[in-house]
């Protein structure tokens, strides 16, 4: 306990210690959080006002915004403040919270992926059943689900990773608190537990990455034999953007916690952790909008009914 309780704050690992590349590290990073935060809003705004997007696709497209609205709002902000006030300091209470809630976003996020890969399956392999298996009952039961999953898995997380005593060092070789590298810091052979609590995380990801392959080849088989040219493409349409999210973030998040991490600082770690805590967020939305004609077609309604308001 005494050891523990000695490490009362950490030390981010900043992108430069040079005053003009802090400044532009903070306003790279505030273009990147108002763009994600701009397409995040857009998209929730536009599936919650337009009754034609009150679908389950739609509906869970809508709590995928906000998770990455809340997964990069917990990283970001913090390290733009530490730019702009030249601070690398991080509590310890601090660094708890922002490792619960990064881990709650990102699990209950792989989970929803999860969850629309399955809503995709059942839309396009038995149309017929869709209405009776995704109602709206079942929807609300399966997002609330992956919400409860994710608060319970980073609960569990959390506690196994800070009941293990910090006395090796406080500076965490990442621009945010993260469980590979406050592994690092820790002293005691107990950490044992955390990795294969890791390596346990990993396999369930891994299963669920295969019940998506799964899933998909099924789909592209029913795509394939579709006779409609207008059909196969409307579903490749609503199929492929889901695909591509599901790789951005599964490959960037398994590569970071499965990747050794060194025990000095590193440009290509930072850069890792930028790929996975930062880019998903931004890329999804635009994702979703370039190859989604309905969500293109409803934020243009959106765009109109708000200038029309105005006038």
């Amino acid at each position: 306990m005494s050891n523990r309780t000695a490490v009362t704050e950490f030390l981010l690992l900043g992108f430069s210690d040079i005053r003009e590349l802090q400044i532009l590290h903070f306003v790279v990073f505030l273009v990147i959080y108002l763009a994600a935060l701009m397409g995040n809003l857009l998209i929730v705004m536009t599936v919650a006002l337009d009754r034609h997007l009150h679908t389950p696709m739609y509906f869970f497209l809508m709590n995928l915004s906000i998770l990455d609205i809340g997964s990069i709002s917990v990283t970001v902000p913090k390290s733009m403040a530490s730019s702009l006030m030249n601070t690398r300091l991080i509590s310890y209470p601090g660094c708890i919270t922002q490792v619960f809630i990064f881990v709650l976003f990102t699990t209950t996020d792989f989970a929803l992926l999860t969850i629309m890969a399955y809503d995709r399956y059942v839309a396009i392999c038995q149309p017929l059943h869709y209405e009776r298996v995704m109602n709206r009952t079942a929807c609300v039961q399966m997002a609330a689900s992956a919400w409860i999953s994710g608060i319970v898995y980073s609960a569990l997380h959390n506690g196994n990773m800070f009941r293990l005593p910090f006395c090796q060092s406080n500076v965490i070789n990442q621009f945010f608190c993260e469980i590979p590298q406050l592994l690092k810091l820790t002293c005691s052979d107990s950490y044992l537990s955390e990795v294969g609590f890791i390596a346990f995380s990993a396999f369930i990801g891994a299963n669920c990455f295969v019940f998506i392959i799964v899933s998909y080849v099924q789909i592209f088989k029913a795509v394939l034999g579709m006779l409609s040219e207008q059909g196969r493409h409307k579903a490749f349409s609503t199929c492929l953007p889901h695909l591509t999210v599901v790789s951005l973030l599964l490959f960037t998040s398994f590569f970071e916690y499965l990747n050794p991490t060194s025990t000095a600082a590193s440009n290509p770690e930072l850069l890792m952790g930028v790929r996975y805590a930062v880019v998903p967020p931004v890329m999804n939305p635009i994702i979703y909008s370039m190859r989604n004609k309905e969500i293109k077609a409803a934020l243009q309604k959106l765009i109109v009914w708000r200038i029309f308001t105005k006038n």
